[in-house]
């Protein structure tokens, strides 16, 4: 799939570098310098890919991200920076980006992470059979053709990544999935993220799709596993009317491991 990348990095050489194992790979890139420069021309010209260095001049990566997702522009968003902290990546997945990598990397690395992210989110070819039904599970519709999620009709706007994860979980509705399994739903590979990038997603997403988001009936923890995404049981409201108690962490018991795939 040939696609058109912006490369957001005030680093020339960096920037020139990954603009040429770009081209090798058939698709088209534009370089720009600073955060003001990507937002304008993402305005005017929306990429398939945004490859966004996190520390650049007038606007940082995280602004850039933060008010291009407000604005509801939901494109494939691959940021680079030299903090390698947790924190400042679970910021960026928080924010709607799909992957993070920490400086230096691998070209060949960062191309491989491209191909990933181009091939989950690509668009379905017209010549294609298309099967014309949505993954559904109670109210909640999840349309993989049209890239599309519902809740009782009304649209749901998810990031590309939560978008994959809800997919994966409405295609077998009920089944527990651990958080290596999520994870590999998101990247394929889990070097450079933690188990802590999943509960980002799924407490976004609950935010979007459940009508009480700390009292979770569609996507909900199975302790010491994983999480699960079902239809919303009469019995997830008590006899007395009142609403189940809000959810706890997944929190390991003492001596015991998670299940891990």
């Amino acid at each position: 799939m040939c696609a058109h990348v912006t490369i957001a990095e005030d680093d020339e050489k960096q920037a020139e570098l990954v603009r040429r194992y770009l081209e090798r790979e058939g698709h088209t890139a534009t370089v720009v310098r600073d955060g003001r420069a990507a937002i304008d021309l993402v305005r005017r010209q929306p990429p398939d890919l945004l490859i966004l260095d996190v520390m650049m001049p007038k606007c940082d990566g995280l602004d850039v991200l933060r008010i291009l997702r407000a604005e509801g522009f939901d494109l494939l968003v691959l940021m680079l920076t030299a903090r390698s902290t947790e924190d400042d990546l679970l910021l960026g997945l928080d924010l709607g980006a799909d992957d993070y990598m920490t400086k230096p990397y691998s070209p060949r690395e960062l191309m491989a992470r491209v191909r990933t992210l181009l091939r989950r989110n690509r668009v379905p070819d017209p010549a294609e059979p298309k099967t014309g039904t949505a993954l559904t599970v109670g109210a909640l519709a999840v349309d993989p053709e049209r890239h599309e999620v519902t809740v009782d009709g009304a649209y749901v706007e998810c990031t590309p990544g939560e978008f994959r994860i809800l997919a994966a979980m409405a295609a077998e509705p009920g089944r527990v999935f651990t958080r290596q399994q999520l994870l590999a739903e998101l990247h394929g590979f889990t070097r450079y993220i933690g188990d802590r990038t999943v509960d980002v997603h799924i407490m976004n997403l609950r935010k979007k799709i459940e009508p009480e988001p700390r009292r979770p009936q569609r996507l909900v923890t199975v302790f010491g596993v994983g999480y699960k995404l079902s239809a919303p049981k009469p019995s997830a409201v008590s006899r007395g009317g009142g609403a189940a108690a809000p959810e706890r962490p997944i929190r390991p018991v003492s001596g015991v491991r998670d299940a891990r795939s």
